[in-house]
């Protein structure tokens, strides 16, 4: 992989939750760490010895100061971040569920130094130069008018220089509403060669009717296969990831995917397993899917190592798939063992 050069944007928070499974109301204490949908991305991937940079936007100040040194201690390349003097670090608060208690997120990001910036005075051509792939999220364009403007730049230079675009969905309620979201990812469609997770596009027949309307959380194989056929007949997707999530309890899950990829429907086997910290696993997800990708495995390996890598983020404190050892998400992946839904 001594050709590919790995680059994602998006907000870096600080990350506050209480520890040994407290609630919020009767802490006395938080536990510090970063992160953030595409860093969390970033990391992984540099973990795992892929050359990975990342671009935000953080507060000219010593919180600022201590994220960015967070991602540069996982080999995470931040020559192309910002520190601007106005706007403040996005933050979010955590409850780690347990048991029957799962868990949750407290978003305080209003005003932050990223959302506020005006990406229309950055060179996002210059910014890009030399690189082989980018990813973002539709966490980003949820923020603020500036961030959408920074992911339409973002796409548009990266269509430009003939760089491979990766864009997970990441709808969150919490942020803004669904037919908001799926307006303004559907436009982003046309620019992306790898899709990671399905909502809330628009994908509507010739009737007007929405061809997912009735698809469940746990659909069959071939009622994947044919959102999938249609979503690659429609935009040409190199590929298309979705993980699907068992929940057994706040503790315990069970995930598998389905993937598309040159021209098939792929779906992996089924994990489950016990939670130590679930935020990030969809990143691993994303992350392991590329990293998978970039070493040209077979398509039923990628699937099944993009699944094996959010597992084992699921193992770990933090944000962050902390993995350096691509053999030991081959082991997962590989092992055998009795399959319990």
């Amino acid at each position: 992989m001594e050709n590919i050069r790995f680059i994602t944007m998006g907000e870096l928070l600080l990350r506050l939750s209480p520890p040994n499974y407290e609630k919020i109301r009767t802490t006395d204490e938080f536990k510090v760490t970063y992160g953030g949908a595409e860093a969390n991305v970033a990391a992984a991937l540099s973990n795992l010895g892929v050359d990975a940079s990342y671009f935000t936007v953080v507060p000219e100040s010593s919180i600022g100061k201590a994220a960015i040194r967070y991602l540069r201690s996982n080999d995470v390349h931040c020559s192309p971040c910002i520190y601007a003097p106005e706007g403040r670090m996005g933050i979010y608060f955590l409850e780690e569920g347990f048991g029957v208690r799962s868990s949750k997120v407290t978003y305080d990001r209003k005003d932050s130094a990223f959302a506020k910036y005006d990406f229309s005075t950055v060179d996002f051509k210059e910014k890009l130069k030399g690189f082989t792939w980018l990813h973002l999220s539709g966490i980003t364009p949820a923020l603020s008018q500036s961030c959408r403007k920074l992911v339409s730049l973002a796409l548009k230079a990266a269509k430009e220089l003939k760089i491979t675009v990766s864009f997970d969905c990441n709808f969150r309620s919490a942020l803004w509403g669904w037919q908001e979201a799926r307006d303004c990812i559907t436009e982003y469609l046309p620019y992306v060669d790898v899709l990671f997770g399905i909502e809330p596009i628009n994908l509507r027949d010739e009737n007007g009717k929405d061809m997912k309307d009735g698809l469940s959380m746990n659909p069959t194989y071939k009622e994947q296969d044919r959102i999938f056929r249609e979503l690659h007949k429609r935009y040409n997707f190199k590929a298309i990831g979705r993980h699907v999530r068992y929940v057994h309890s706040g503790s315990e899950n069970s995930l598998k995917a389905f993937m598309w990829y040159n021209g098939e429907t792929y779906e992996s086997r089924t994990f489950r397993f016990n939670i130590l910290d679930r935020v990030g696993g969809g990143d691993a997800f994303a992350s392991g899917m590329i990293y998978a990708i970039m070493r040209n495995m077979p398509p039923d390996e990628i699937v099944n190592f993009a699944v094996a890598s959010s597992v084992i983020k699921h193992t770990m404190h933090g944000d962050f798939n902390i993995t350096d050892d691509e053999e030991s998400i081959i082991k997962l992946m590989n092992q055998e063992y009795e399959i319990r839904r």
